[in-house]
């Protein structure tokens, strides 16, 4: 795109999320991406033995904004949590980790560095620290102020303004860290409309002994030996591979779906490789890239094969 364009759409993006979040723009005029409603769970209607992330025959691939729509607003934001939104995203991929206080807040690094004007690991800094920081000055200063969520913050905007979440712990070392986010879902009503994810299979097996009725997903950045025998054993309803991974045995896909198990890849932002993961037959992309991949996913005849059930 070129630059002259791009400040245009970012400057427009970045005005439509704050006066939405301000209230200053009525919720009916936002564009309706496929969500589920606060009182449906995404296993209602389909077989305990199939999971309800996977794609139907001729349906698009499911648009999951990585960190929100971070090619266009500040990573793991509420800001960028909107913009993806308005971009037609089906869910909102964030990651999670506790302040030294245990409180849930949405941040990918180990420490605030990057993404604020602060310093410090998340883990040893208290929630009045994290409160106080700017976490979008970094990336334009059109997003001067913006702040670093907490997870019942990001729930309860999701909860009110329509999306849902797909939600990777990061660095719990015990079965109460992950108790404790677990907690925050659970208080905000939101169990229906979050998938967990995490590269670490003990997060999984915690989440699951703490709230069976949370659907899981696991990362991967190399694949198992037996896809379909982990995930069964971690009670899976989609297993996540990188692109790279899953280039190198794309027939798992159709392993994984006759188990019942969707797969979701990442981070995918070009449309060369969109095509080639929709032939692949995978249910959902997770990209930087949200309006891109909505706007793909439209253009694409509709006769198309999806996923091998």
């Amino acid at each position: 795109m070129p630059p002259a364009r791009l400040r245009i759409v970012l400057v427009t993006a970045t005005a439509m999320a704050l006066l939405c979040l301000t209230g200053a723009t009525a919720t009916g005029t936002r564009p309706s991406p496929r969500l589920l409603t606060s009182g449906q769970h995404p296993a209602d209607h389909r077989s305990e033995a199939t999971s309800p992330f996977l794609r139907a025959a001729g349906a698009p691939m499911t648009v999951v904004a990585h960190r929100g729509a971070s090619s266009l607003a500040p990573e793991n934001t509420l800001v960028a949590q909107e913009v993806a939104r308005r971009s037609g995203a089906d869910f909102i991929e964030n990651d999670v980790q506790l302040s030294q206080d245990g409180v849930p807040y949405l941040m990918h690094d180990r420490t605030v560095d990057r993404t604020t004007n602060g310093s410090g690991d998340i883990t040893a800094l208290r929630s009045a620290q994290l409160d106080g920081l700017d976490a979008g000055s970094w990336f334009a200063p059109v997003f001067t102020g913006a702040r670093v969520p907490t997870l019942a913050a990001q729930l309860a905007d999701l909860r009110t303004r329509g999306g849902n979440l797909l939600l990777e712990i990061k660095r719990a070392d015990t079965r109460r860290q992950v108790a404790a986010v677990v907690d925050v879902v659970e208080a905000q009503q939101m169990t229906g409309r979050v998938l967990v994810q995490s590269f670490d299979p003990q997060h999984l097996r915690w989440v699951h002994e703490v709230a069976p009725e949370l659907p899981l997903a696991l990362l991967r950045s190399t694949l198992d030996a037996d896809p379909v025998a982990v995930s069964e054993e971690l009670h899976l309803a989609s297993y996540n591979p990188s692109g790279s991974a899953l280039e190198t045995r794309p027939g798992i896909i159709a392993d994984l779906h006759r188990a019942g198990i969707a797969t979701w890849v990442w981070t995918v932002d070009t449309a060369e490789k969109w095509r080639t993961y929709e032939q692949y037959g995978v249910d959902g992309i997770i990209t930087n890239r949200p309006a891109e991949l909505t706007g793909w996913n439209h253009a694409q005849p509709p006769a198309r094969s999806g996923p091998a059930l």
